[in-house]
């Protein structure tokens, strides 16, 4: 039988597909400590890099995002150690500008406190604002986003307000180089999909991914953005909340949930999950 640690609260707090919106918001606000930003920007392990393989490092990262989020023990056990095979080729080496390990525990909280702000901040514009009973929950349920890997549970701040000192300080540390912006950008721009789908839907997904993220993340991006930007930007949020509130489950946790079931499948099937 299938042991499962997930809560009431994440379950209910994946949103899918209209929180894939901030998915590149998220990117940015991860890769803005320079050693996670040059540690994927200077990967070795080609089959992850998203500008050569976009459909695999995308099911990877929803994968992941699912199995921390729904998943139970077993599914995390199986994920972690094929992360990690990823992970033990991701290092600094002389030409390296920062000092980077992908085991570096101090590193992957910050990755995971970037993947709580943004569930936080996605469910917090298409649902609501929680109350604090609620907010509180929902955070320590998010400490899986690191455990998930190598964080142990201590690691993660002990409620929200330990957690803001964390995160007012790891603002701190932000700090994105040209090379790093160029790639975050193009993230942002859809450069890694094909030509049409990148004219098509990259003005769209720059947009939204600037909406999403925090000014201290968007000055170092150098991208600008004005109060009818916001304007805009608060509509376009009040009307994709109005229909993810009233969706059932299944359909307002896709495609996570899909992930998940892939996931399960790869793992009976022995096929690689990363």
């Amino acid at each position: 039988m299938r042991t499962t640690t997930r809560t009431d609260v994440l379950d209910d707090a994946v949103i899918g597909a209209a929180a894939f919106l901030a998915g590149g918001a998220n990117v940015i606000m991860q890769l803005s400590w320079p050693e996670v930003g040059h540690g994927v920007v200077e990967s070795r392990v080609d089959s992850g890099n998203l500008f050569k393989h976009p459909a695999k490092r995308t099911r990877t990262t929803l994968s992941y995002l699912a199995v921390a989020a729904l998943g139970g023990d077993e599914d995390k056990a199986a994920f972690r150690r094929g992360v990690n095979k990823a992970h033990a080729q991701v290092y600094s080496t002389d030409a390296s500008p920062v000092r980077y390990n992908a085991f570096d525990k101090d590193l992957q909280l910050w990755v995971a406190a970037c993947i709580y702000k943004g569930f936080e901040d996605s469910y917090r514009l298409l649902v609501g604002e929680p109350d604090r009973a609620l907010a509180e929950e929902f955070y320590r349920a998010s400490a899986t986003f690191g455990t998930t890997l190598q964080v142990p549970p201590d690691r993660w701040p002990s409620d929200l307000d330990a957690f803001e000192k964390y995160w007012q300080d790891g603002l701190k540390r932000v700090s994105i180089d040209d090379t790093v912006r160029e790639h975050l950008t193009a993230v942002a721009e859809l450069r890694f999909q094909p030509k049409p789908l990148s004219v098509l839907f990259g003005p769209f997904i720059r947009f939204v991914t600037i909406g999403f993220l925090p000014p201290e993340f968007r000055e170092q991006m150098r991208f600008s953005w004005t109060s009818r930007q916001q304007r805009r930007f608060d509509r376009l949020m009040a009307a994709i909340g109005a229909v993810v509130r009233r969706l059932p489950r299944p359909l307002r946790q896709f495609p996570f949930n899909f992930y998940l079931w892939d996931v399960r499948l790869r793992i009976r099937t022995g096929r690689p999950l990363v």
